[in-house]
């Protein structure tokens, strides 16, 4: 964080979007206090110490000024939400998911750091996913969990379809093969009580964006009348509805539509690569740094440390996504909103969720002047369905090119059920393949939605489950929810 000024230093580097202004000495000195408060755990001294911040100087404070200052009350108000457990619930918690646990083995446990902790208020406290963590980063752990984990048939069905569309691909001499359609249904609620009743409450719901893998979007329904529909383009593209609130202060919103996806296999040979246009737009937007996409000193050692001399854009990248495999753990993270840098979060973490692995790939191919972007939405693979983030990158002659890094670490780690030789295929399939189970919304992180929010994005880094808000207030994940429902279906050509 040294690259920015004091002042923005508590800010998530997420909402530098927000114009930096000169404060006095005085309000930086705040700022600061309320960061090493924050750092400290003592959350509700530091809220009030910013509270106190713009009580006192509300006349003299921009907009601007303001929402960083509102954001940093709401980030902590979120890292809360997060930090859900205590000692003994999480205790409980290991007791009935977990064989022959022992208060000795949990204490020894916790001296160890095996789960993300900090203290907020006096109050020891974990992240909620704290119990499946455990049995992603630590094997022995896992074949204690109670009921076991039987993903064989999900894991054989991933096998098979890569395995087809390999095939097809290497048939027809074509990257795009064996398109499925479906049939998409999904609903973002807003809790009673969320709003008042009869307010105006406002949605932005994520539909497929169009890549050369995923076609024909057809809008079916839509619980009421779309006011903005992105274009299909958009790097975040999104219907958008408002309707009334029902009496109970909750909101419903539906859309079903359809789309048609293609398995994806590019044969990629690494003597046909050619060198970049540096000048070009596209090379110099993708191989920028941009929020939590920063070359930090870590990224820079790690690079030479992974790459060494290679120069082959196509190498380069393999190199890097062989290792985030062979090195980077799996583990359900807490929310994006509140971490100030994702990329240098998995990495000095050394685990991550999806996205938080695909921002770490991102980070270190742009600084190797390969030209990376994001792209997420849903896995929506029978019976392993969720959200999910995977990324593109830039190669000439073939253009944008899929890699799942999370699926490389998944292949390496965790399906071990598989042949050796199984594993295998699954990890280099995904790099420069993409199986027919997505639905892809986004081809940037931090994009801004249509029309902007007016308040705080509940993900400002990514749009998977939808954003909420009314005339007022944002509608944060802790008063709203989400379901997405798919249906593959025949099309008669």
């Amino acid at each position: 964080m040294s690259r920015f000024n004091r002042v923005l230093s508590v800010i998530s580097y997420a909402f530098l979007f927000f114009v930096a202004l000169p404060l006095c000495y005085a309000q930086i000195k705040s700022y600061d206090a309320a960061l090493q408060l924050e750092n400290a755990g003592k959350f509700k001294e530091a809220t009030t110490l910013l509270e106190n911040v713009l009580s006192e100087n509300s006349n003299s404070l921009s907009t601007d000024e303001k929402n960083k200052i509102l954001f940093q009350i709401e980030r902590m108000r979120r890292i809360r939400i997060d930090y859900s457990l205590t000692t003994d619930v999480l205790y409980a918690q290991l007791e009935r998911g977990i064989q022959n646990i022992s208060r000795d083995e949990f204490n020894e446990w916790l001296k160890e750091g095996k789960f993300d902790a900090r203290t907020i208020d006096d109050t020891l406290r974990f992240v909620s996913p704290s119990r499946s963590n455990l049995f992603f980063r630590y094997a022995d752990i896992a074949t204690r969990r109670i009921p076991p984990l039987n993903q064989h048939a999900y894991h054989e069905e991933l096998f098979s379809d890569c395995s087809a569309i390999n095939k097809a691909s290497d048939s027809l001499g074509t990257p795009y093969v064996l398109p499925k359609d479906f049939k998409m249904k999904m609903e973002v609620s807003a809790d009673s009580g969320a709003a008042k009743p009869s307010e105006t409450v406002k949605a932005w719901l994520p539909i497929p964006r169009e890549f050369p893998f995923q076609k024909d979007f057809h809008l079916v329904s839509s619980s009421s009348n779309p006011i903005n529909i992105s274009g299909a383009d958009s790097p975040i593209r999104s219907i958008f509805m408002e309707q009334p609130a029902d009496t109970n202060g909750g909101s419903t919103f539906t859309i079903e539509y359809s789309c048609r996806t293609f398995g994806v296999h590019f044969a990629l040979d690494q003597n046909t690569i050619q060198p970049y246009d540096k000048n070009d737009s596209v090379y110099k937007e993708f191989t920028s740094e941009a929020p939590n996409i920063i070359f930090t000193d870590k990224i820079k050692k790690l690079s030479q440390e992974i790459v060494g001399s290679e120069s082959n854009p196509l190498l380069k990248a393999k190199k890097i996504y062989d290792w985030i495999s062979q090195n980077i753990k799996y583990s359900f993270a807490r929310e994006y909103s509140t971490i100030n840098n994702i990329s240098d979060y998995c990495l000095t973490k050394g685990y991550g969720d999806c996205g938080q692995e695909a921002m770490l790939f991102i980070t270190l191919c742009r600084y190797n002047g390969i030209p990376a972007r994001w792209q997420s939405g849903w896995f929506t693979f029978p019976n392993a369905k969720d959200i999910h983030d995977w990324t593109e990158i830039y190669l000439r002659p073939y253009g944008w090119i899929p890699v799942d890094p999370y699926m490389g670490i998944a292949a390496t780690r965790y399906m071990m059920d598989l042949t050796e030789a199984q594993r295998k295929m699954i990890h280099d399939f995904y790099f420069g393949g993409l199986d027919q189970y997505r639905m892809s919304a986004n081809s940037g992180n931090n994009q801004v939605l249509s029309p902007a929010k007016k308040y705080f994005r509940s993900d400002n880094v990514d749009f998977q489950r939808g954003e909420l808000e009314t005339n007022e207030n944002n509608i944060y994940f802790d008063k709203s929810g989400y379901s997405f429902d798919i249906q593959e279906i025949t099309i008669n050509n």
